[in-house]
């Protein structure tokens, strides 16, 4: 998908301990294919390094099909994804290498190739990709995804960002998140420069490496936008910084007004986008001069892609204010989901048509705004609630972090310890009505979240059930 040839005295990527051309990922990805057959499924714990980088492209340009999982996932997650889909390679940093007695194929800078599973895996002809929604947590889920989607998104997410040559991304995101990984895709696409660091955002060498290489964008989820806020960083001097994104999960309306006023105000661009893996990534954007004018909003559909809402009976939702269930259509939307090796010859179960399983409703321009999960509907007393937004509420009313879980006839309130339990039970009563059999408010000394940051309502329901 990417044209390497083109570019091939390019370079492609700079670290902070050196730099590699286009020219030279191509050698690399022949080289490989002496080693590594093709249609060999290939397992790739992920980090931020040249090594990690160059197994995924290696694998993509050589007609293999790699599962990307994090580096430090929990190792339990990790056997079980081994003995669950049998990989034919394992990719992997050399500091973790002796942890696993396998055939040594071949290295890849930081990383160095190993022979796991001899069996011939059966793979759709058209599979180019399996990722997991679960982050750090290994779920055996997997996400199917074609050649086709990936190219396809990538070059949807060149279009609407309007993505040159002369780009100079920095990595914020590991790249075996979905977010991270269309900011590779599609910026390599272009002929880019990608800037690789294993560095967060709270190290100095992370803004250091940021300057010295005078990056253009990044992205980032709510989480870190929120920590973004707590380092200054409106404050800080970024001239070359020409555009930031934000996806994974709603951004407060708070911080979306207060970044696309500096974006405003700096002569930057802000865009908010909304993706699902199941959608390879990308599957809206806010254009960035409508940033300040539609605060909340998903914005429009990407390039190629089409939005409709849909009501309980199934019934297309045309008038403007009214809430129903997001669908997209597109050439990026994947194959379906993987739970077994067998799962892996399956073909197209989507058809161009994700039930994106998000309540939504679009304003009197066309642009959309995600009101929360169907699944986060409940019923009490009768009465349809919506816990996305009584959680907002709470958090933005009661001053507290918190997060709300529940069933029809009872809301279960869990906030961070430091906050005052009182006002939030009051608030409940006062704005929601809720008699208070209907509720419990629990301290908590941290809300979980995935590597992104959103947060996991399941853990906190182990927790109640325990």
């Amino acid at each position: 998908m990417w044209n390497f040839e083109k570019y091939s005295k390019k370079v492609a990527c700079i670290t902070e301990f050196g730099q590699w051309t286009y020219g030279q990922i191509d050698s690399l990805a022949e080289e490989f294919a002496q080693y590594v057959p093709k249609r060999s499924l290939i397992l790739i714990l992920c980090r931020n390094t040249p090594g990690s980088l160059f197994s995924y492209l290696c694998s993509m340009k050589t007609d293999c099909v790699p599962l990307l999982l994090p580096a430090n996932m929990d190792m339990a997650a990790f056997k079980e994804m081994m003995h669950t889909y049998h990989p034919n390679y394992l990719c992997v940093p050399k500091d973790m290498a002796e942890v696993f007695s396998m055939e040594k194929r071949f290295e890849l800078e930081d990383y160095i190739v190993l022979h796991a599973f001899e069996e011939k895996v059966e793979m759709y002809e058209k599979l180019g990709l399996l990722l997991s929604t679960s982050g750090s947590t290994g779920s055996p889920k997997l996400v199917r995804q074609s050649r086709e989607n990936v190219k396809a998104n990538a070059r949807q997410i060149t279009e609407y960002l309007e993505l040159k040559d002369d780009e100079r991304p920095i990595t914020t995101m590991p790249m075996n998140y979905t977010y991270g990984l269309s900011i590779i895709n599609s910026h390599l696409l272009v002929g880019a420069v990608l800037l690789l660091t294993n560095r967060t955002l709270f190290e100095t060498e992370f803004w250091e490496f940021f300057k010295k290489e005078k990056a253009t964008s990044f992205g980032a989820v709510p989480y870190t936008y929120k920590m973004l806020k707590r380092l200054r960083f409106t404050k800080m001097d970024l001239p070359d910084l020409r555009y930031f994104t934000q996806a994974g999960g709603k951004l407060s309306l708070e911080l979306h007004r207060e970044y696309a006023e500096y974006a405003k105000s700096s002569g930057k661009k802000f865009i908010v986008m909304y993706g699902q893996t199941e959608a390879t990534a990308r599957m809206s954007y806010l254009p960035w001069e409508k940033s300040l004018e539609k605060i909340g909003s998903i914005g429009i559909a990407i390039p190629e892609g089409r939005f409709s809402l849909r009501d309980v009976n199934n019934q297309e939702i045309s008038k403007p204010d009214m809430v129903g269930e997001l669908i997209y259509e597109g050439p990026n939307v994947t194959l379906g989901y993987a739970q077994k090796q067998g799962d892996l010859i399956l073909g197209d179960e989507r058809m161009g048509v994700l039930i994106t399983g998000d309540m939504a409703k679009k304003d009197e321009d066309g642009y959309y705004y995600i009101v929360g999960r169907k699944k986060r509907f409940i019923k009490v007393f009768g009465n349809r609630m919506n816990l996305d937004e009584m959680e907002l509420a709470i958090n933005k009313n009661c001053n507290v972090e918190s997060a709300i879980c529940g069933e029809d006839d009872f809301v279960e309130v869990y906030v961070v310890k430091g906050g005052e339990i009182l006002p939030v039970e009051k608030y409940l009563q006062e704005r929601f009505h809720l008699h208070p059999s209907a509720y419990a408010v629990k301290e908590v000394d941290e809300i979980p979240k995935n590597d992104s940051g959103k947060i996991l309502y399941s853990k906190l329901m182990e927790g109640r059930e325990k």
